[in-house]
C-alpha cells in the first residue's frame, strides 16, 4: 500500500504538506508555520523525499510534547510523517 502524498487524504482534520513542492530556503519555516496554525487534534500530514532528521529535532526542541510525531511509510524516497496536535 502506498501512502503518496498525491493521493487526497480522507480523514478529519489531516492535513497533507507535501514539501517536495515548497523551495528548500523556506520549507523550515513554512513547516513551522504550517504546525502553528494546526489546533488540537489535527494532523498535518507530510510527505518528503528523505527523512528530515535535523527537522524533526528542531520540531521537538520547539513544540516538545504538543506535536506527536510518527511515520505513516519511511523508505528510501518516500518519507511520510503524521504531526498531530495535542492538547
Amino acid at each position: 500500500m502506498s501512502h503518496d502524498c498525491s493521493k487526497p487524504v480522507v480523514a478529519e482534520g489531516v492535513y497533507p504538506f507535501d514539501a517536495r513542492g515548497v523551495a528548500k530556503r523556506f520549507r523550515h519555516a513554512a513547516i513551522f508555520g504550517a504546525l502553528n496554525a494546526l489546533e488540537s487534534g489535527e494532523t498535518m500530514r507530510f510527505c518528503n523525499d528523505h527523512d528530515p532528521l535535523p527537522l524533526l529535532s528542531q520540531i521537538d526542541q520547539y513544540f516538545g510534547p504538543r506535536v506527536k510525531m510518527a511515520y505513516v511509510a519511511r523508505q528510501p524516497g518516500e518519507i511520510v510523517i503524521d504531526f498531530q496536535i495535542q492538547g
